[in-house]
């Protein structure tokens, strides 16, 4: 059986993985801060780790997986957009949550097992302040409780920087009230106005990296077998997490297994919306890209290496999808045969979810499909390239109404799907003048004809 290799950021190499117990397989993934919409560059982490939830319920079992991905509802950007609308915080968080969760269904992004969210788990990170505060790890400050991160001595493994590299290197906030400039906020006081939750050591709210930590522990345990995320959140998110955790939990590690993503970029400069330079799913959406264009087009790079966004990707996509639904269109009367993800898309995704090499096998699967001339071989191409796309989150749509053709009348696709037909033969005699008058035909009958490696495929003009 094909061993599932993951990088590591920690280890900073592949490592094979070895669940901590293969009936209960743990992940976790930082999810929204739910104040605004999501641009296409915020779904890459959950485009990319979906597939490795779904590959895991593979490997494991549909059973044996528990991923966890939270909802930031609580932090600085939400109260002012609650502050400018005038409105109760909650009002934002539900919005967004919602439409988030809209999108994500959209890009066929199954919803996590567990989708904690923060405002929820307030008595988990008020106890492990304490904690950490009893232990000596935390200390309070004019109506602050900080992380002291010179008491813990493994503060940048995860990172693999110097400390002093890495707050030069950050936004670190310097304050009075610090002992340490380093060291990290895990409660502070609300503004007036603010939401705020009373604790032991003074009323106010968490700091973000304590939620995650409280979030993990809460849901799937003191350690997990997989954190993920994006490449932005190695330093100083995740360090952060490390270093309240393991000092909450007596020295046990929070994650056995970290990876995280690259970066979506727009003419090679980072997608984000402080830079304005973003593109929202729902925007592509409304303007006629297809759900499954934009995931495939996540999928086109390594997840850990940078994607540049442009129209021509998209464009490439959509030929990409296209050829492939073409295949199944044309085998629509065949049914497909019950068989197992072809092993090549096994070996592509278990060799730290090399998307590229998955998508690419699809083809070949595509390519013998057209091959095939007996129904026996029909039927098992069908099957794997059906199997190989569940495991992908491709092809849930019927290939009639990919191309927008379900709505066309039954004897007009008939007529149409002929005329393709005695083009193809017309084209393999070398008949050409025949092909180019039948092409003719179809163009009177508002027909658009894409031909490609797979055959061709048509819809009607808009």
């Amino acid at each position: 059986m094909t061993v599932l290799r993951l990088y590591d950021t920690a280890a900073r190499k592949k490592r094979d993985f070895v669940p901590i117990n293969k009936e209960r397989v743990t992940m976790y993934v930082c999810g929204p801060t739910v104040y605004s919409e999501a641009h296409i560059g915020n779904f890459r982490p959950p485009v990319a780790f979906d597939v490795l939830f779904r590959l895991l319920r593979h490997v494991y079992g549909a059973d044996h997986v528990v991923y966890a991905r939270n909802i930031t509802d609580v932090d600085d950007k939400i109260n002012k957009a609650a502050a400018d609308a005038g409105v109760d915080i909650s009002v934002i968080t539900d919005k967004y949550t919602a439409i988030y969760r809209e999108d994500s269904a959209a890009l066929a992004i199954l919803p996590p097992s567990l989708e904690p969210a923060a405002t929820a788990h307030m008595p988990q990170m008020i106890a492990m302040i304490e904690k950490l505060m009893a232990d000596g790890f935390a200390y309070a400050a004019e109506g602050h409780v900080l992380f002291s991160v010179s008491a813990y001595q493994d503060y940048g493994k995860l990172s693999g920087r110097d400390l002093d590299d890495m707050i030069a290197g950050a936004r670190v906030e310097v304050a009075p009230y610090k002992r340490d400039p380093a060291d990290f906020v895990l409660w502070k006081p609300s503004k007036p106005g603010e939401p705020e939750w009373e604790a032991p050591f003074g009323a106010g709210r968490p700091g973000w990296h304590l939620e995650c930590s409280a979030m993990i522990e809460a849901t799937l345990g003191e350690t997990i077998d997989i954190h993920g995320g994006g490449g932005d959140l190695v330093f100083p998110h995740h360090e952060n997490e490390v270093a309240q955790s393991v000092c909450a939990h007596g020295g046990a590690a929070l994650a056995n297994y970290w990876l995280h993503n690259g970066f979506l970029s727009m003419a090679s400069e980072k997608m984000s919306k402080s830079l304005g330079n973003v593109i929202k799913p729902n925007d592509l959406l409304q303007a006629g890209v297809k759900g499954e264009t934009i995931r495939y087009a996540l999928m086109t790079g390594h997840y850990r290496a940078p994607l540049d966004w442009n129209a021509k990707l998209l464009e490439v996509t959509q030929r990409s999808l296209d050829r492939l639904y073409g295949v199944l269109r044309r085998l629509k009367a065949v049914d497909a045969a019950e068989v197992e993800v072809p092993e090549a898309v096994i070996e592509a995704l278990c060799d730290d979810l090399n998307t590229p090499k998955a998508l690419a096998a699809l083809f070949e699967i595509a390519g013998r499909a057209n091959k095939a001339e007996s129904e026996h071989d029909q039927a098992q191409a069908k099957g794997e390239l059906l199997a190989a796309g569940r495991l992908l989150g491709l092809f849930d749509q019927d290939p009639d109404a990919w191309f927008g053709l379900d709505t066309v009348d039954e004897a007009l696709r008939a007529e149409i799907d002929q005329l393709l037909t005695e083009r193809l033969e017309a084209r393999q005699a070398k008949d050409f003048a025949k092909a180019d008058s039948i092409r003719e035909i179809l163009t009177s009958k508002n027909v658009q004809v894409d031909d490609g490696p797979e055959g061709a495929t048509w819809r009607l003009k808009g």
